[in-house]
């Protein structure tokens, strides 16, 4: 069994690689969904999984113990719940959407084919999370 102080440096260390995916997957996403070259639906299709996998290891970092395939699930789930709420304009709704953050979190039309990015980005955030939980914390004995 791994000492408590062992187990603190491998949960740190698995938080730290957390944290430098998501400092890759930002602007990769932000660079793929505002400046690729490809065509436009295809920019979004990329940029909504880049999305997707920032969500899900975003999640991870603030809950280092959870499990990657629930993990995966919940933010699936949550932004296929979002994308629903684009069908529904209340007032409070559309002056959240107006600003840019609002826009970049709760989207503006709805679109069936969102949710193919949001099964394929959630499959490729739960192997990333999967392989740096494999890499710092499950080969240490730690859980």
């Amino acid at each position: 069994m791994a000492s408590l102080k062992s187990q603190q440096y491998r949960f740190l260390k698995y938080r730290l690689a957390l944290l430098i995916s998501l400092l890759i997957i930002v602007p990769l996403g932000y660079m793929i969904r505002f400046h690729g070259a490809a065509p436009e639906w295809m920019n979004d299709l990329f940029g909504s999984i880049a999305y997707e996998i920032f969500l899900i290891l975003l999640v991870a970092l603030l809950f280092p113990k959870a499990s990657p395939l629930w993990t995966a699930i919940g933010v699936c789930l949550a932004t296929c719940m979002v994308e629903f709420l684009q069908l529904w304009h209340p007032p409070f709704l559309e002056a959240m959407r107006a600003t840019l953050p609002g826009r970049l979190v709760l989207g503006n039309s709805f679109t069936w084919s969102d949710f193919l990015s949001y099964f394929i980005g959630s499959f490729f955030g739960w192997a990333w999370m999967w392989g740096l939980r494999q890499q710092t914390i499950v080969r240490s004995g730690v859980l």
